[in-house]
């Protein structure tokens, strides 16, 4: 790893990091031309530079991680946990340059980039504890067994949590992992693992190959579950790539771990507490400029309520504060990840103006000439979008059954819950469902009929070890399904039975050569 200065004008950004794919423990060069990350914030912010890796490099890392899998898989359970939870530790000392990396990467708001780091850092300690509460004592029957080596592509709008929620299960299971990060975020992939090293996770382990998307690197990658590279693979991103993904597993008979980011509905009955429900709605639609793996997009209102509920929350997204996070970390939101997701969301707009529904506000990106009191901060090189609000969108519109990336959201009016439900189980939507309501008969409907992933009652937050445990549209809810991606049953017969496990002290800390300078961040 190498630090350089930035431009002159991102120099009060920070330094640029000249990175390297991470295979068998070393930095590598890929077999291509180098990719820069620039800031979402401020493209003039050269935040990495790392390869664009090809199929040799692909190949090299798998064959790395081929190699790694007897040693790693053959290494005690209590072993493969310090390792993990000294990351954790290292990861906790450096959360605050971390947190700064994902903001400059990815226009997060440093309290969002916090929270991402806090996730990756539980998840360290959430695993650990799944993936023991499955070491059996020794004996007949079936028990779970480490697959190989598994492939990660994971999204960059959650650049430490998504992947470390694949990874972290992945090794403490025993299997070895070949990662791509987005290459909308290389850079905190990059130190997230370079952390890992330093904790002395053994060469091999894990490897990386960074590049380009579906054009580049993408495509190697996903080529390499046809090829047999990969024994597992798990996926974090959008449902079309999903659906890629889960065919060439099947193909080849084997079990994808897919996370599909999903939008959410929001229900309102006309006794709740409206002005917390429009708190929270904007929060949930807003909040990372609408690009969360999971967020919000219908707001389904009971038409006695209605009104009274629409102008509340155009009053509060009338203040709404956005800007650039790095000046001004008290916004609401910051800027569009990059500018295929800024073309995706412009054309939005037109698809809703063309299906009949009415925008109440936004519908612009935000420039120097048509910026209000509440934008905060330099915006000119970055795409920072006015938050949108839609009114008479029904069911049956675009806008309300795919899914939207970017900070807007639709209101619209139904006479009866079950007709609102039904309308959310035919949509892409339903990934989190929240009813507002004080009433208990509407609870046990929503509790008994609701079709989603995840329902909440009288809030949009989560708990967190609860989403640590999801991995996707329902199919795998749970601690222990969630190991079901990254191990085999295996049973042992006859006289015998199991082998005992003999108690084994986790090591000492392996030296890795790879030391990171943080305070050079």
């Amino acid at each position: 790893m190498y630090v350089k200065a930035n431009s002159p004008h991102a120099a009060a950004a920070g330094k640029s990091v000249i990175g390297f794919n991470l295979i068998n423990g070393k930095e590598v060069e890929g077999d291509l031309s180098l990719i820069q990350s620039k800031s979402a914030v401020d493209s003039r912010d050269l935040v990495g530079m790392f390869p664009d890796s090809g199929e040799k490099d692909v190949a090299r890392a798998a064959k790395a991680a081929a190699d790694a899998f007897p040693a790693w898989s053959g290494t005690p359970f209590p072993a493969r946990e310090a390792i993990v939870l000294r990351a954790a530790g290292i990861l906790t000392a450096h959360r605050d340059k971390l947190a700064r990396i994902i903001t400059r990467e990815v226009g997060m708001t440093p309290r969002e980039a916090l929270g991402d780091v806090q996730e990756a850092i539980d998840a360290c300690a959430f695993f650990a504890a799944a993936v023991g509460a499955q070491e059996l004592p020794a004996g007949a029957g079936p028990r779970r067994r480490p697959v190989g080596v598994c492939g990660v592509l994971a999204t960059g709008s959650s650049p430490l949590a998504a992947p470390a929620c694949k990874i972290l299960p992945a090794i403490l299971c025993g299997n070895t992992v070949v990662w791509k990060p987005s290459d909308n975020a290389p850079t905190a992939a990059y130190l997230l693992l370079r952390a890992m090293m330093e904790a002395g996770l053994p060469p091999g382990v894990v490897n990386t190959v960074n590049g380009r998307g579906r054009a580049g690197c993408g495509k190697h990658f996903l080529a390499g579950i046809d090829k047999g590279h990969f024994q597992s693979f798990s996926f974090v991103g959008s449902a079309s790539l999903g659906r890629i993904v889960g065919e060439a597993c099947g193909r080849n008979l084997i079990l994808p771990s897919l996370d599909l980011v999903g939008k959410g509905s929001l229900v309102i009955l006309p006794d709740a507490d409206l002005d917390r429900a429009a708190d929270d709605a904007v929060q949930a639609a807003f909040g990372q400029a609408g690009q969360r793996p999971i967020g919000l997009v219908n707001l389904l209102v009971h038409e006695a309520c209605a009104a009274v509920f629409r102008q509340r929350l155009l009053d509060r997204v009338a203040t709404l504060e956005v800007g650039n996070p790095l000046t001004h970390p008290d916004v609401a939101y910051g800027p569009m990840i990059n500018a295929r997701a800024a073309t995706a969301f412009r054309e939005h707009w037109d698809l809703g103006l063309a299906q009949g529904a009415t925008l109440l506000t936004g519908g612009a990106q935000w420039t120097e000439a048509n910026r209000t009191a509440q934008v905060k901060g330099e915006i000119s090189h970055g795409v920072y979008m006015q938050p949108c609000v839609w009114e008479g969108v029904t069911a049956d519109m675009g806008l309300f059954r795919h899914q939207v990336t970017g900070p807007t959201v639709n209101l619209c009016t139904f006479q009866d819950l079950g007709e609102a439900l039904g309308w959310i189980a035919d949509s892409t939507s339903g990934a989190t469902i929240s009813l507002y309501t004080r009433e208990s008969a509407p609870i046990e409907l929503f509790q008994r009929a609701g079709r989603t992933d995840i329902a909440r009652v009288n809030t949009t937050l989560d708990d967190r070890t609860a989403l640590l445990s999801f991995t996707g549209h329902g199919t795998h809810s749970g601690c222990q399904p969630v190991l079901d991606g990254f191990t085999r049953w295996m049973s042992v017969q006859g006289q015998g039975g199991w082998a005992p496990i003999t108690a084994t002290k986790p090591p000492e800390p392996v030296a890795s050569a790879l030391k990171t300078d943080w305070d050079s961040l």
